[in-house]
């Protein structure tokens, strides 16, 4: 059902640790690689800020950039795009061989594999002595602080995405039924809305590519569970009872409320379905919100937070968030962090995430007039925001996360969902696999 993963993830570890011995034998020479301790520097001059989002962002940074060397006349900022799906590996090459940038856009799933090499400053004491003190959002912050694997934090946060209940109103109307807040009324809605006469769904579930994250939220949202890992911290809560029940309830959805074609069904699919009428609910982030906009404008659906637990408390699991690193090898970090200090504060953040549709992460920016005219992204601030929702946080410093939680599970939950495996068996062996990268990893930090 899930593969084995001792050798990938011994050999993933042993990569790692060959690389950053090898970039710590060359010493600091400043050349970028790891183990270059770079400078404060003057505060003016060039620095360099990759973009690991380039052609998507491109023109908001460039916006951000324009107003930051207006603000800082002495300071030049070369903008570097880079291809999301590239960023990773352009690091890599550059740690190893020279040529990192002084500033670059690190996500909470890239952070774990730079900062394993050593490339990225520490940021706690920047800043604690800054105007960003208390003004970042603390659910990001420890988003990325995990992320990580250690105890220090090395991105400030610049914005997230979180996952989206989608619903069509129109629907919804027509069947008398109210928004679905909690979960009751979204298994009750799931049902209701299903028609399979007339191929009319309650809901569409996540069978294809993606699917773990989907299912990992819907059963942590309604067992309550708010940690990935238990008080020891060696455990995973993954197949605790709790979740099991959720995952089957879940699961339970197929071919009953849902098309049978959901087994091999992308997110492309489902929202096709979803903006035709066919599908009354649908689960994603906010990335989906605009091709929503376009076919139905705004009066035919919502985009809902996750639905809520019966004492009003909302558990979501963590989405990467982005964010801004500082380079160790950076000979001009005194300038850098100006430009990472200036990017977080108010006015560019919520500048950046009103043109991504994104929820900012500086709490001055989430309440800013722009997110009641995107009221997907303002409802997803709110909960963020609240107090009221447990985020758990996903360990995306397990060398092995994404291929546990994509290739190796994603045929294993098929099987659940046709009912050749049990929800039990299939988080078992889920829980093996990661125990046993959680137990290495923590050796390998050790060591």
């Amino acid at each position: 059902m899930i593969k084995p993963r001792n050798s990938r993830l011994a050999a993933a570890i042993s990569l790692v640790s060959a690389l950053a011995l090898t970039a710590t034998a060359c010493g600091d020479d400043g050349s970028g690689m790891t183990g270059a301790k770079g400078a404060e520097g003057p505060g003016t001059g060039k620095i360099v800020f990759w973009d690991e989002n380039g052609g998507v962002r491109t023109a908001i940074w460039k916006e951000i950039i324009a107003d930051f060397e207006k603000a800082n006349p002495d300071i030049d900022v070369q903008y570097v795009g880079i291809a999301s799906t590239e960023a990773q590996s352009k690091y890599d090459t550059a740690i190893q061989g020279g040529g990192l940038p002084d500033v670059g856009g690190v996500g909470a799933a890239m952070v774990a594999g730079i900062t394993a090499q050593d490339a990225l400053e520490p940021l706690d004491d920047r800043i604690a002595e800054s105007s960003l003190k208390g003004k970042l959002n603390d659910a990001m912050v420890e988003n990325v602080r995990s992320a990580a694997g250690r105890d220090e934090l090395y991105t400030v946060p610049i914005s997230a995405t979180n996952g989206v209940l989608y619903y069509r109103t129109d629907l919804f109307e027509k069947a008398g039924l109210d928004e679905p807040d909690t979960w009751d009324e979204f298994y009750g809605a799931a049902a209701k809305l299903t028609d399979k006469k007339k191929n009319q769904f309650g809901y569409t579930i996540r069978g294809g590519p993606g699917s773990i994250a989907q299912a990992l939220d819907a059963m942590y949202g309604q067992s309550g569970i708010d940690s990935f890992w238990d008080e020891s911290g060696t455990r995973t809560t993954v197949n605790d009872p709790k979740n099991v029940a959720a995952l089957e309830k879940y699961v339970g959805l197929y071919k009953k409320s849902t098309p049978e074609a959901d087994l091999n069904n992308d997110f492309t699919k489902m929202v096709a379905q979803f903006d035709s009428g066919g599908i009354a609910m649908l689960n994603h982030n906010l990335g989906s919100y605009q091709d929503h906009v376009s076919s139905l404008g705004t009066d035919k659906f919502r985009g809902i937070p996750q639905p809520e637990l019966a004492d009003g408390t909302r558990v979501m699991v963590s989405n990467p968030v982005s964010g801004l690193g500082l380079l160790k090898s950076s000979e001009n970090k005194a300038a850098a962090w100006k430009f990472i200090e200036f990017a977080a504060s108010h006015a560019s953040n919520s500048k950046f995430s009103e043109s991504a549709g994104l929820i900012p992460a500086n709490k001055e920016a989430a309440e800013d007039p722009w997110l009641d005219k995107a009221e997907t992204t303002k409802l997803g601030a709110e909960a963020l925001f609240s107090g009221n929702t447990k985020i758990v946080q996903l360990p995306y410093y397990l060398p092995d996360w994404n291929t546990l939680s994509k290739a190796d599970s994603e045929p294993g939950f098929q099987k659940v969902m046709l009912g050749k495996t049990s929800a039990k068996d299939f988080l078992d062996t889920l829980a093996e696999n990661l125990d046993e990268a959680q137990a290495e990893w923590k050796e390998q930090q050790q060591g």
